[in-house]
């Protein structure tokens, strides 16, 4: 793979030294977008409180027709707060415009802790010249509307804060060589005076000697077999990805990953590949060739499975906000344990980002760039790592299975039709898709589940392509469950999908179709 060697090379030639890289990533505004409509659907405001949030959702259009994305940012900040019967007062304007920015998010705690100050936008508020800065450190959890959580130090107090942090950021450096290593949430609170101002919290990772193991990584990964590269590379890859602000932290376990990526590395020195015969639940890595970034991604191998014999598989899309841990993690952790039962191996990919959305399907592409090359990617990555997994197992290729959740239900109804001589059935759970596309997989069977009292994703999602599907004389089975809210469908509905898809496998004459 040529790709990840000129990879390697460029991590090799730069480092992880990044200079003046972009600030982390924030939460991306389709949850915040997402959060904010579940809860009004929730709410359900009335009278006054309607007045508010109608006038807030034309000047939300606005800022979204204009592409100011921090103006979005603090317009959903305020109808959450409208949303909880609270009143929007200019201190918590003031407390929503600040953010803290770092360039080593993944940091070496032997140095200095370099911070910054920032804010978003200019909040409606009237400040004195004293405004202070109290700086903690504490362990999580620290939510971050209180920042709660044991503090580990306190890290002082600081005066000559700028009024206009737009303008002049207040940059701190902090030390931290005294704390152990582990991920952290830093707790800024601003005073004017005596007034609080309300604070905000940034999680980090400190890590002693964080930049010596990443280069005796990339030292290792230069002279492992080609096939161990990207297991060996992918904290390296992912750190400087984080602290340049591609990523979330929360997208990264740096107490899981580099360890994992060490335990490749030893294994690769005496001639060893660790994931040959290996079953269970364990993650792998490969260069996403378009974004020349490596990817996660996470398997179950069932215990019974055979080399010499073909495996059914299922790929299963997380939803907005999710990761490849999702369906390993949540959901009560049901999904490996019903793919152990039922002899599948369970894949999840993490899909680009967090809110790549699974490409466009067979529709028209997003107008504008970024989101275009965000998608692109996001099936991109599911459809590279399907790949990888057919050439690393024996899968049985009328058994392939997609299936996902709320934005992975999305995608499922995205991709099926794009890629319909794969699938053997598909699954979408809590979802919504464009009937339209429906005539291109008349032929595959689906089990389709959702709640009628949904408030993230309206039950009218599903019911249209039910309805489409009866049109076609389509195999599906329907799950409506009275009551169900978004997520409180899923676990009950598992065993059910995986009943399904024992009950039916891809043939000649049904693709014909």
């Amino acid at each position: 793979m040529k790709t990840l060697r000129l990879l390697l090379l460029a991590i090799l030639a730069g480092g992880i030294a990044i200079g003046n890289a972009q600030a982390q990533a924030l939460t991306n505004l389709t949850s915040l977008r997402v959060a904010y409509n579940t809860r009004k659907a929730t709410v359900q405001p009335q009278g006054e409180l309607k007045a508010k949030i109608d006038q807030l959702d034309k000047e939300i259009a606005e800022a979204t027709r204009f592409g100011r994305s921090a103006e979005m940012r603090r317009l959903f900040a305020k109808g959450n707060i409208l949303l909880s019967n609270r009143e929007w007062t200019d201190v918590l304007d003031y407390a929503s415009s600040i953010v803290l920015r770092t360039n080593h998010v993944v940091a070496d705690s032997s140095k200095l802790f370099d911070m910054r100050i920032e804010q978003i936008y200019s909040p409606a508020i009237e400040l004195s010249t004293d405004i202070k800065a109290h700086v903690v450190l504490r362990k999580l959890p620290a939510a971050p509307a209180t920042g709660t959580g044991e503090t580990v130090k306190d890290l002082g107090t600081f005066d000559g804060v700028g009024r206009d942090l737009r303008d002049t950021p207040f940059e701190l450096e902090l030390d931290v060589h005294d704390v152990p290593d582990g991920t952290y949430s830093m707790v800024l609170e601003m005073f004017d005076g005596t007034r609080p101002l309300g604070l905000t919290t940034l999680r980090i990772d400190l890590k002693k000697g964080i930049d010596d193991l990443a280069a005796r990584l990339e030292a290792d990964a230069s002279r492992a077999a080609e096939s161990l590269r990207a297991d060996i590379l992918f904290p390296v890859d992912r750190m400087r990805n984080v602290n340049r602000g591609k990523l979330e932290l929360r997208t990264f376990d740096p107490d899981r990953d580099f360890p994992a990526a060490e335990a490749v590395a030893t294994a690769a020195k005496a001639g060893k590949d660790p994931f040959a015969g290996k079953t269970g639940d364990f993650k792998r890595h490969f260069l996403l060739d378009s974004a020349h970034e490596i990817m996660p991604y996470r398997l179950y191998i069932p215990a019974a499975y055979k080399a010499s014999q073909p495996s059914p598989l299922i790929v299963a899309l997380h939803g907005l906000g999710g990761t490849e841990d999702s369906f390993f993690d949540g959901y009560e952790k049901k999904l490996p344990e019903l793919a152990e039962q039922h002899g599948y191996i369970l894949v999840a990919p993490l899909g680009y980002r967090v809110d790549g959305g699974y490409g466009w399907g067979v529709g028209n592409p997003p107008a504008d760039v970024n989101t275009r090359r965000l998608q692109e990617r996001s099936e991109q990555d599911v459809m590279q790592m399907l790949q990888l997994v057919r050439r690393q197992y024996n899968i049985d290729e009328n058994r392939i299975y997609l299936m996902g959740h709320s934005l992975g239900a999305i995608g499922t109804w995205k991709i099926a039709p794009k890629y319909p001589e794969i699938w053997a059935a598909i699954a979408p759970i809590s979802g919504m898709g464009a009937p339209a596309t429906l005539e291109r997989i008349r032929h595959l069977p689906e089990i389709i589940v959702h709640g009628d009292n949904d408030p993230t994703v309206n039950v009218s999602g599903s019911r249209a392509m039910v309805a489409k599907l009866k049109q076609l004389g389509a195999e599906f089975r329907y799950i409506e469950v009275p009551g169900g809210n978004h997520s409180s469908v899923v676990v009950p509905n598992l065993p059910a999908i995986l009943d399904f898809f024992d009950a039916h496998k891809k043939t000649a004459t049904r693709v014909a179709q």
